[in-house]
């Protein structure tokens, strides 16, 4: 069985997912798009029982949308890094891709909420690229 451990950023919250993936979504929604402050959010899901805390559980602090049928978001209390969380009224957890300490063993399913996308997100893919900051 394949396991993933991943964290917050300042390393207080770690977890470990067990068992494979389900899915991987990148959700260009303009509330992940808020939520994130990027393009998009990069969301694993996998059953609920596969999320293992390994520690800082008790810094998650959790934000449910009010008017939204199923919008959460987990986060450390410390550094604000987005960790798993119960996707609202099902057995899914909700895992932020960026947070895993390895790359998933899968690819993104789709892109969701495509027409929702913002303006800049195509024409950033065809922007320069650098290994690191530019002129450093």
């Amino acid at each position: 069985m394949s396991t993933h451990d991943g964290g917050c950023l300042c390393g207080k919250v770690r977890y470990r997912i067990h068992g494979p993936f389900h899915q991987f979504h990148l959700c260009h929604c303009s509330r992940c798009r808020r939520f994130s402050g990027t393009a998009h959010a990069a969301n694993l899901m996998a059953p609920a029982d596969s999320l293992e805390w390994l520690s800082g559980e008790d810094l998650v602090r959790r934000f449910d949308l009010p008017e939204a049928k199923s919008f959460s978001r987990a986060f450390c209390s410390e550094c604000g890094s987005m960790v798993p969380h119960l996707s609202r009224g099902s057995d899914v957890v909700v895992i932020p891709a960026g947070g895993l300490d390895q790359s998933p063993d899968m690819d993104p399913n789709d892109h969701i909420f495509w027409e929702d996308r913002a303006a800049w997100y195509e024409p950033g893919i065809g922007a320069k690229k650098y290994a690191g900051l530019p002129g450093a």
